[in-house]
């Protein structure tokens, strides 16, 4: 399904519209010219801010008589970060309008290599550049190639395929999510203690749930937390990780096998989305909170599951500021203006039940 967000470009009109003042007034303002009260200018120097009006920039496009078409490749079905990514596109509607950029969501299976790159092969023509969440494999390292080769800037969001000819990745740096998911681990299980009964202070296994080896975000997360808990916690062991492609209903049943093939199950960590199914399946096993549960992004299912303690901690992303960091990266792309680096970073947030926003 595709999903027209914006088009056309963002005017002084739209200024003056939405401080609900006249069109002469807000040229005032703009301008810095005289003739407006403090009250009056407030309103309309709150509207610019809000619609992220920028004069100069905007008048430069418009000299230029030039609009850009970008593409968001997102992957479809219930997965509710991603959702969040896409109601975060929407929102942003008139900082695209304003530099008379048009931006259309694109659906896509991205754990299915073929259908990913069947989508990347049908954007040029119709695109300047494109976001895609990025299934690091050699298809789609051909075709993003393909299409920075034909001129179109390509940006990865989310999950990246470094060794690709994208310009840019948007997104946290996994291998330190991964770590930090295993410090949480390790250092709310505690040491070992011959004895004692319940999770804390006890040595055992940890189940890994991940969407796909594909992935690189999950990839990178799982080789983070992996780096931690051998280093810093032998007595935990971190059982083969099993594939639950980010469905809640396949996590489950991975649990469910989980818990009935091993007895010294301590923890389980899920690099992805679905951990609904996970606290599902503990809740039938009676082990909620007998069983530690860490995983990623603050979602409403997430935080429910933060509140009853099904979850102890979310390893989590601002998909907010990816959002509005992707669309000024692909814009200073395909302008040729700079990426100003240190505005870009992604922070690793830690969301416990006492710190949810």
């Amino acid at each position: 399904m595709n999903n027209q967000t914006s088009d056309g470009p963002l005017t002084l009109r739209d200024v003056a519209a939405a401080a609900g003042v006249s069109l002469a007034t807000a040229d005032r303002v703009v301008n810095g010219r005289p003739g407006v009260s403090d009250k009056t200018a407030r309103k309309v120097q709150d509207a610019v801010q809000r619609l992220g009006f920028r004069p100069l920039a905007a008048a430069a496009e418009l000299a230029r008589a030039r609009s850009w078409r970008f593409a968001v490749i997102l992957p479809g079905g219930g997965n509710r970060f991603m959702m969040d990514i896409a109601d975060n596109i929407r929102a942003q509607a008139d900082w695209f309008r304003a530099r008379r950029i048009g931006v259309e969501i694109v659906e896509a299976d991205v754990f299915d290599a073929d259908t990913l790159a069947a989508r990347l092969a049908a954007l040029p023509g119709r695109f300047d550049g494109v976001a895609l969440v990025a299934l690091d494999h050699p298809r789609i390292r051909a075709a993003i190639d393909d299409l920075v080769e034909g001129g179109m800037a390509v940006v990865t969001l989310v999950s990246d395929a470094p060794s690709s000819r994208r310009q840019h990745y948007v997104g946290i740096d996994n291998i330190a999510a991964g770590r930090t998911a295993g410090s949480l681990v390790g250092r709310f299980l505690g040491p070992p203690r011959a004895g004692e009964p319940g999770i804390v202070n006890r040595g055992g296994s940890v189940g890994i749930i991940t969407g796909s080896g594909s992935l690189r975000d999950h990839a990178e997360r799982r080789f983070g937390f992996g780096q931690v808990l051998a280093e810093e916690y032998p007595h935990l062991t971190c059982l083969t990780p099993v594939e639950g492609r980010d469905d809640p209903g396949r996590n489950h049943d991975l649990v469910r096998r989980m818990l009935a093939d091993t007895a010294d199950l301590v923890a389980i960590y899920n690099t992805g989305e679905g951990s609904v199914g996970i606290g599902e399946a503990l809740a039938e096993a009676g082990l909620t909170r007998k069983i530690l549960c860490v995983g990623h992004e603050l979602t409403p299912a997430t935080r429910r599951m933060l509140l009853d303690g099904s979850f102890a901690a979310l390893v989590a992303q601002d998909p907010g500021h990816e959002v509005r960091s992707m669309g000024r990266v692909l814009h200073a792309l395909v302008t040729g203006q700079k990426i100003v680096a240190a505005q870009e970073h992604i922070r690793v947030q830690v969301i416990l039940r006492d710190n949810l926003p």
